[in-house]
């Protein structure tokens, strides 16, 4: 591979110069010292002319020299314990960016998720043999010059994922391993070599044996490339996604309405879905939201005995929830997750609503102004997202989704003007409404949202306004039936 055995150092040295340091003080000690892992590989696929990102945030050294030495040779740097039973430390360079530098080590006595014995060594080559895949398995000395012995290079200009070894023992290890293939497949656009696959078929099911938390943190990596509805496929074909994601598997063969999804059934639309989401969404919850956006449907489907899917959202929204929980997801993922599909159908009927309440619903989670409508009213914008996948992946395409992108723009043009939700609260709220007689309950809240409804669509631009309207309205109720 004639000029494909070196990466660009000096690129990696000018976006992170301390790693020139750590490595200088290390071979002045007589300590190997390589750049390992995904800097090298992506330094190999940027020579390759392929598209990632290089130089990367994170460069991770591994060396010759055990923890001791180390801290010895950094008396001046705040260094952090990261897992130094492992041999593993971070460096803090004099710019706060933490980088960790590992001692070689070979590992053994696993449990299928974490070794049980980790012995510090002297040599590159058993440091190596115990990662997961050739293509992780790459180093590359202090002037670029790549050191591969396990194939890799070969591994990584074919697109082929190889795991070193037996790959059967390789998972074995750690079965979070079986997602880590997929994802660098999805990552490096390649595919999976034979044995590796069927390594992964045969033991799909053990990644039960993986924390939910450590699940779910792979499955955010994945849904971040833009080729994520392939990494599902792959889990799927793998037999990997089942016990992940039951709710999408039970997807299958549930049927649609041929003439709004020519596509096929649920779990079809879903992946064809979240391959238009590959083209423009970047959010791995978002991302998420699309795979989920439908697991609601089956249970519809069965509640109405088989005549339509409806209330599916609010159902999938439920379960999109517990999928969120159970991946332990942050609270406020669990939320944007729940509510992308639950309002994943309320937003179509978007341009029928009256103008106060396309003001509620473009708001709802607004941050401060004076940043781009996307960033202001993320909530709403995400769900046009999750509206455009869905869209574009059934017979609708863009005559479902580009009308709405039009309303939106000319609905938040009018937030502009009339000063949205917040204008209205400051100009009457419910202790305005008290002091007018009004009492606590019900009635308060249906004359406040009246009136807020008013003021959003324009027609009530002042407190004295605001006032007037409100006793006429009181006056409306006392006078009813």
């Amino acid at each position: 591979m004639a000029g494909l055995e070196r990466i660009d150092v000096a690129a990696v040295l000018s976006e992170h110069p301390f790693v020139e340091e750590i490595l200088a003080r290390l071979h002045r000690a007589g300590h190997e010292a390589v750049l390992i892992g995904g800097v090298v590989r992506d330094g190999l696929q940027h020579r390759m002319g392929r598209p990632v990102c290089f130089p990367p945030d994170d460069v991770d050294i591994a060396t010759s020299a055990v923890p001791d030495e180390i801290r010895a040779l950094f008396p001046d740097r705040q260094i952090i314990g990261l897992g130094e039973e492992f041999g593993v430390l971070l460096i803090v360079a004099p710019a706060g960016k933490s980088y960790e530098v590992a001692t070689f080590r070979v590992e053994g006595e696993y449990d299928g998720r974490w070794p049980g014995k980790v012995e510090l060594v002297r040599n590159l080559a058993g440091d190596v043999q115990r990662r997961d895949l050739t293509v992780n398995g790459l180093a590359a000395t202090a002037d670029g010059e790549v050191i591969d012995l396990v194939g890799g290079v070969d591994d990584l200009r074919a697109s082929r994922i190889v795991a070193i070894g037996d790959p059967g023992q390789r998972f074995a290890e750690d079965y979070l391993r079986m997602l880590r293939a997929i994802r660098f497949a999805c990552q490096i656009d390649g595919r999976i070599d034979e044995a590796t696959a069927a390594a992964i078929a045969a033991a799909a099911g053990s990644i039960r044996a993986i924390s939910n938390e450590r699940i779910g943190e792979e499955m955010l990596r994945i849904l971040r490339l833009p080729r994520a509805a392939s990494g599902l496929a792959r889990m799927d074909e793998l037999g990997l996604l089942e016990p992940i994601l039951p709710e999408l598997t039970a997807c299958k063969g549930v049927p649609q309405p041929e003439a709004y999804h020519p596509e096929g059934d649920v779990f079809v639309h879903t992946l064809a879905a979240v391959c238009v989401a590959d083209r423009f969404v970047r959010d791995p919850i978002v991302k998420l939201a699309v795979a989920v956006h439908d697991i609601g449907k089956p249970s519809a489907l069965e509640r109405s005995g088989g005549e339509n899917m409806g209330g599916h959202c609010a159902i999938g929204a439920r379960m999109a929830r517990d999928v969120g929980r159970r991946l332990r997801l942050s609270r406020q993922d669990v939320f944007r997750l729940h509510y992308l599909v639950r309002h994943h159908m309320r937003i179509a009927d978007f341009p029928a609503m009256g103008r106060g309440k396309q003001v509620r619903f473009v708001s709802e989670g607004e941050r401060d102004a004076g940043r781009s409508p996307s960033e202001r009213f993320p909530l709403f914008f995400q769900l046009l997202q999750v509206l455009v996948a869905d869209c574009e992946a059934s017979a609708h395409r863009s005559t479902g989704w580009a009308p709405i992108l039009q309303e939106t723009l000319d609905v938040v043009e009018h937030i502009d003007h009339v000063c949205g939700l917040r204008r209205a609260r400051e100009i009457i709220d419910g202790h305005a409404l008290m002091e007018l007689g009004v009492e606590p309950g019900p009635r308060l809240g249906e004359i406040l949202g009246a009136l807020h409804d008013r003021i959003l669509a324009g027609q009530i631009t002042s407190r004295d306004d605001a006032r007037a309207a409100a006793r006429r309205l009181m006056d409306e109720t006392h006078d009813g039936p």
